[in-house]
C-alpha cells in the first residue's frame, strides 16, 4: 500500500505570505512554471488512484504534473480553516488580540470563525482514514493525494510522531512524501 503526498503549487497568497487555508485560489504563473520545471526534474509516480483537496490549487497541480481532470475530492484534506485570518498576513494581525490569543494557544484556540488544530487534526484523521479504507479495499494499491503544505504536514507527523516537528514536515511546492504503508511505514522524499 503505497501513498504518495505531494503539496501543491506555488499561489499568490503564498508569495505574499498570507494565511491562505480555505480560500479557494488558483496558482500564480510562477507556480505554474516551477511545476513544469519540476514535472521536467521529477519523475513523480504513478498510481491506481488520485485524490485532490478540492481546491482550485490542487486540481491545477494535478493537471499540470498528471494530465489528470477528474480525481477523487476529499474535502477532510483541505487547509486548516484560518477564518477572519484568510488572506492576511502576520504583520497585518500581529497586533490584533484575537490573533495573539490564537497563536499562543495553537493547539487549542480557534481562529475567529475558523477552526483550532485540534479539529484540523480530527479532520485529516477522518480523511486519512478514508484513504487507508481506500488502499485496504483491495482495488488500489496507491493512492497520489495532491493537498496543502498543513496537511501533509499533519499526516506525516501523525504517522512518524516524534521525528520532526509539524513545520519541518511540510515540503517545498510540488514536493512531497512517499508512505509505504507496508513496511512499518517509511518514507522517502518526492
Amino acid at each position: 500500500m503505497k501513498l504518495y503526498l505531494i503539496r501543491h503549487g506555488k499561489t499568490q497568497a503564498n508569495k505574499k505570505r498570507l494565511y491562505c487555508g480555505q480560500t479557494d485560489i488558483g496558482l500564480c504563473n510562477e507556480g505554474i512554471a516551477e511545476l513544469h520545471n519540476l514535472k521536467d526534474k521529477v519523475t513523480y509516480p504513478q498510481a491506481d488512484l488520485f485524490v485532490v483537496s478540492g481546491l482550485k490549487r490542487t486540481k491545477q497541480t494535478l493537471e499540470i504534473l498528471y494530465g489528470h481532470s477528474t480525481p477523487i475530492c476529499m474535502p477532510q484534506l483541505n487547509e486548516l480553516n484560518f477564518g477572519i485570518f484568510e488572506l492576511k498576513s502576520y504583520e497585518e494581525l500581529k497586533e490584533q488580540y484575537d490573533y495573539q490569543s490564537w497563536i499562543q494557544n495553537i493547539e487549542t484556540a480557534h481562529c475567529p470563525m475558523g477552526e483550532s488544530r485540534l479539529e484540523f487534526k480530527h479532520r485529516i484523521k477522518t480523511g486519512l482514514k478514508q484513504l487507508e479504507e481506500l488502499l485496504t479495499s483491495g482495488q488500489n494499491k496507491s493512492i497520489v493525494v495532491i493537498t496543502h503544505g498543513g496537511v501533509i504536514a499533519e499526516i506525516m507527523e501523525h504517522y512518524f510522531p516524534h521525528k520532526k516537528n509539524f513545520y519541518d514536515w511540510q515540503p517545498d511546492f510540488g514536493r512531497g512524501y512517499f508512505v509505504d504503508l507496508n513496511t512499518s511505514k517509511q518514507y522517502t522524499i518526492i
